[in-house]
């Protein structure tokens, strides 16, 4: 399974932008709302489970969506399932610790 990541920094804090690589380029649509998974957010680079485990790990700020992408990080104990939100059947959840 790959990855699709932008890595930046925001406030001096690591950031990640993380998605399941299927989902890139996709949009995402459910009633009214459209949502581009765009190339340009979080398409930089594509990595291997084991990369995205320590991305994941090592980031203060994680956007991230897919199913595969939201499964790993709450494996990993990072995040809640209370917090995920779903729109058309593709997980989302979001990550700030300082």
């Amino acid at each position: 399974m790959q990855f699709a990541i932008r890595t930046t920094n925001y406030q001096n804090q690591p950031m990640l932008n993380i998605c399941d690589a299927e989902i890139l380029g996709k949009k995402i649509i459910e009633g009214e709302l459209t949502m581009h998974i765009s190339e340009n957010y979080y398409g930089e680079r594509f990595v291997e489970k084991e990369e995205a485990e320590s991305l994941l790990k090592n980031s203060s700020i994680i956007n991230m969506a897919g199913k595969e992408t939201v499964s790993l990080s709450l494996k990993l104990g990072i995040g809640s399932e209370l917090a995920v939100k779903t729109v058309s059947d593709v997980p989302f959840l979001i990550i700030f610790n300082m």
